[in-house]
């Protein structure tokens, strides 16, 4: 079952990844998202943006949060996310956004005086049934790229269907 909950959180992120890499111009193998496997690293045409999947930062001073999902590094306006993708119960949504912002603290300082930009850590916290926070869709929306808030939730609830169908069955 916590595998299952991984697989949605994959997708989560994949769609997220698919979708800032087809705004910023960066050659795509294919031509859906459920098709796409992220390299680790991608760069946009003329080297404007880096986006780093599943890498770990490192850093001068040890820290055990240093991966988030995925890391966004806009060289043109001098800003960095790190976004981080959960699925949680409904009712722990708020506070997991809480704990992912708090998580990365460290590292957001980090790499603010590392690389020399403005940095931010971005949740992206779906609840099992679809749940999401009142703040969800202006974290979203920090993305850049299309993100369909609808589509995130959609995924959510699926893959919560598909873990109920294995389990009752």
């Amino acid at each position: 079952m916590m595998m299952m909950m991984m697989i949605i959180i994959i997708i989560i992120i994949i769609i997220i990844h698919f979708n800032r890499c087809k705004e910023t111009g960066v050659q795509l193998d294919k031509k859906h998202c459920y098709e796409q496997v992220p390299k680790s690293v991608q760069t946009c045409q003329g080297g404007k943006a880096t986006i780093l999947w599943n890498q770990q930062v490192q850093t001068d001073r040890t820290n055990p949060n240093n991966k988030p999902d995925i890391i966004i590094r806009d060289n043109e306006k001098g800003t960095c996310m790190l976004i981080d993708v959960a699925i949680s119960g409904d009712g722990n949504v708020i506070k997991k956004e809480a704990e992912k912002i708090l998580k990365y603290k460290d590292l957001t300082t980090e790499i603010q005086r590392m690389w020399n930009v403005k940095t931010k850590v971005i949740p992206v916290i779906v609840g099992a049934t679809g749940a999401i926070s009142k703040s969800f869709r202006k974290y979203v929306s920090n993305i850049p790229g299309k993100h369909e808030v609808k589509e995130l939730q959609k995924t959510a609830i699926l893959g919560t269907a598909h873990i109920f169908r294995k389990v009752l069955m």
